[in-house]
């Protein structure tokens, strides 16, 4: 019976993860508040009903989060460090919307992040042996519609009234009043106003 490592070749990996350190990162709240957020986004947010928006509101504001009046946040929408998010008025938040919010995520007014969407503020250096944590915030301007299952990279600005196609991957800047989509996310046409 062979009892070596399991290995899917003999190349040495460039990466040591043993050698990986976050230590500097601040998370912004100590750790046990970190842990009751957790245990409380894991009970109270699925047991909600769909129409409670205002207590799921509430519970985000009480750990810290920057809400306006008349969001819309759906029960399985995740927050990793609600102190780090802002949402401007009237915005949505949709289902299974997952904001990793190592950095700031700021979402501006009358905005809309559709169901499955993933908007990450953490990465990793792929040059660095040691895989070290990079970290950028990330913006989504007025009126902006991301669409569904799209991702949002570290660093990236989405410009007011700009819309991202479904299933796109964001991994720089976007221009307001823009229709984009597709991976990697690029301006498609104009928006135009209708009303």
């Amino acid at each position: 019976m062979n009892t070596a490592p399991f290995s899917v070749s003999d190349t040495k990996p460039f990466v040591d993860l043993r050698k990986y350190d976050q230590s500097w990162f601040d998370r912004g709240r100590p750790g046990w508040f970190v842990l009751l957020w957790w245990f409380v986004q894991a009970i109270a947010f699925p047991l909600t009903p769909h129409p409670m928006n205002g207590l799921r509101c509430a519970i985000l504001r009480l750990f810290g989060a920057r809400i306006g009046k008349g969001v819309l946040i759906r029960p399985t929408a995740r927050f990793t460090y609600p102190w780090k998010v802002t949402i401007g008025d009237y915005s949505w938040i949709g289902d299974d919307v997952v904001l990793y919010s190592f950095e700031a995520i700021n979402i501006g007014n009358h905005s809309i992040v559709s169901q499955k969407s993933y908007l990450c503020t953490g990465s990793h250096d792929i040059h660095d042996p040691a895989f070290g944590l990079k970290t950028a915030g990330i913006t989504i301007g007025d009126g902006a519609w991301i669409a569904t299952d799209c991702f949002i990279a570290p660093g990236v600005e989405i410009g007011a009234n700009a819309v991202i196609g479904a299933r796109s991957s964001v991994f720089t800047k976007i221009p307001a009043g823009q229709v984009c989509w597709g991976s990697p996310c690029r301006p498609q046409y104009p928006r135009k106003n209708i009303g």
